[in-house]
């Protein structure tokens, strides 16, 4: 995740604190120096980290603090609430029209922030939700960006509205609108031209469509991986056009972070969303609380919970519990597990989710580091499972105890791992299924264990 560097840097001075057990104000005073380090070198606007450690020193240096019993965790409660309150303390949703009203959303930002990808990641969200959303190709200067928009709104099922390159952007979103008034479309999202940089044909253009149609919602689109400047260009297209709201996109990667950080308390316009992978499903609404959580690696668990619970179907779920219980689970099972896992990000974005191992820098069970290089093995392993699976048979996958030396010499080669992997593999599976049965029994002596599924 983008704060990776960052959640490290918070866990060590945090660490530090804790050491301490009574804190001295120059004790406090030293961690939020090294706190205000960390924040700038995640390109968090340096006003804003100003502000920030002021806030700050003005709680933690008080009379309940320094005198509690646990002043250190005191120190970062507080550091965690004022995060949340310079990311915008609470969640924002994109405000709708009343009814069956048509509601138009006009998506603005530079070139190369991802737009158009977000445009129809948004508008799949919001035919999950129900609503019958129309996709507008107002970007008539990018090659393929029409040809983009329609691919993209085909793969989430929903209709693009397109009146090729030789019209302008606003007489393309009144035509839009229009049809959608008589096709029973109940937003309207306008992917409109980026640029390179900002310059005054684009704001006109814009400005030009607001004039022509009522821009209920106007969104802008920054990049994470462009840092500072992303808090920037939020600022002038909000004193230019008017913003509503913001989408981070790229949130997923090796980022500094700082935009998420600045971009409210600079522009005074809350985070909608973020962008959390490539995917069209990866877009997740923003609750500046969780995010706060992540950069402290505390984790976000109702996250992964809702990941989950998108991910998994009910039905198959309940079936898996079964075999579980009855150790009758087999190879097919273990693929459809791992498929649910990446549906959900993988490895590592189900870790960063996690309380003490977020920020792959963070702590596991006894103390044991976490890091980055561990979960790459991890996911590696997972993938030669794969492919030891994937050489099997449909019989052998579906019955475990076909397994015999001949077969799995032939699955060897089929995955292209030494015969050890397999008999490793084979052992594993056949442990855990004996250790599901011995759970599964305990689970009905005296009602003393039960199963947690």
């Amino acid at each position: 995740m983008a704060f990776d560097s960052l959640t490290e840097k918070l866990q060590n001075i945090f660490k530090n604190l804790r050491s301490k057990g009574r804190l001295t104000e120059d004790d406090v005073k030293e961690a939020l120096k090294e706190i205000k380090r960390a924040l700038l070198a995640a390109d968090v606007s340096f006003k804003v980290v100003k502000d920030f450690i002021k806030n700050v020193q003005e709680r933690a240096v008080g009379q309940d603090v320094m005198n509690g019993l646990n002043p250190g965790q005191m120190v970062i409660k507080i550091v965690n609430e004022e995060l949340v309150k310079l990311m915008g303390s609470e969640t924002t949703e994109i405000k709708l029209q009343p009814g069956s009203a048509v509601t138009v959303i006009m998506m603005a930002g530079l070139q190369g922030a991802g737009k158009t990808t977000t445009t129809a990641k948004l508008a799949g969200k919001y035919k999950l939700k129900g609503k019958k959303p129309l996709l507008v190709a107002c970007d008539v200067y990018r090659p393929a960006a029409i040809k983009q928009l329609q691919v993209n709104g085909e793969k989430q099922g929903v209709e693009v509205f397109s009146m090729g390159e030789n019209h302008r952007p606003a007489n393309i979103a009144k035509a839009a609108l229009e049809h959608a008034q008589k096709n029973g479309n109940n937003i309207v999202i306008l992917d409109t031209a980026g640029r390179l940089h900002i310059d005054e044909d684009m704001m006109a253009e814009l400005q030009e469509i607001k004039e022509t149609v009522t821009v209920h919602q106007t969104i802008l689109v920054i990049d994470a991986m462009t840092g500072q400047d992303a808090v920037n260009v939020a600022a002038d297209f909000n004193n230019k056009i008017g913003i509503d709201g913001v989408i981070i996109t790229k949130l997923d990667g090796d980022t500094r972070g700082g935009a998420a950080l600045s971009v409210k308390a600079v522009t005074g316009k809350p985070i909608l969303y973020v962008g959390m992978g490539e995917k069209l499903s990866d877009l997740e609404q923003f609750y500046p609380d969780r995010m706060a959580s992540r950069i402290l690696g505390m984790g976000d668990v109702l996250t992964l919970i809702e990941k989950a619970e998108a991910q998994i179907d009910d039905e198959k779920a309940r079936q898996m519990s079964q075999k579980l219980k009855k150790a009758q689970f087999d190879y097919e099972d273990f693929l459809e597990s791992t498929q649910q896992m990446k549906n959900m990000g993988g490895l590592s974005n189900i870790m960063n989710m996690l309380p003490g191992i977020s920020g792959m820098g963070g702590m596991g069970k006894k103390g044991m580091q976490i890091n980055e290089e561990q979960t790459e093995l991890a996911e590696k392993s997972m993938a030669r499972m794969e492919a030891m699976i994937y050489s099997m048979t449909p019989e052998e996958r579906r019955n475990p105890d076909l397994m015999n030396p001949s077969r799995k010499h032939r699955i060897a080669k089929g995955a292209g791992v030494d015969i050890s992997e397999v008999n490793r593999m084979v052992k594993q599976f056949e442990n855990m299924k004996k250790m599901m049965k011995k759970m599964g029994n305990m689970g009905g002596k005296k009602g003393k264990f039960r199963l947690p599924f």
